[in-house]
């Protein structure tokens, strides 16, 4: 299973982006997936996450302006990222539970990573 995620960039505070991570391979059954970014020097940190069953948990830093989504059919989640400011600047990873196979276990997966600057 591989998680690729992308959508990262430069933008103005103030403004959007949204980031997509598409996972492949072997997919039986996808669990609770999330968001999680790394800033300059800072540890990785919780973004959002969503539950197979949709409940969503979000960092107090991000409420009210980033959304988690995801398209079961695209194996694909999504975080729309509204109202970017400055120290949203980070390395954004998507993690995923999968189970490849009805026989194998749930494993965890972490995306590559993509950058996202927020410039004053």
């Amino acid at each position: 299973v591989q998680l690729q995620a992308c959508g990262g960039g430069l933008v103005q505070a103030g403004g959007s982006l949204r980031l997509s991570c598409a996972a492949s391979g072997s997919i039986f059954d996808i669990y609770a997936t999330g968001w999680y970014r790394q800033a300059p020097g800072k540890q990785r940190e919780l973004v959002a996450t969503m539950s197979s069953g949709g409940s969503t948990n979000y960092a107090d830093s991000v409420k009210g302006r980033f959304t988690i989504s995801r398209d079961n059919a695209k194996n694909t989640v999504y975080l729309q990222m509204n109202s970017l400011k400055p120290e949203d600047t980070a390395v954004y990873y998507c993690n995923a539970n999968v189970r490849s196979t009805f026989r194998d276990t749930i494993r965890n997966y972490w995306g590559q990573g993509t950058l996202v600057t927020v410039s004053s």
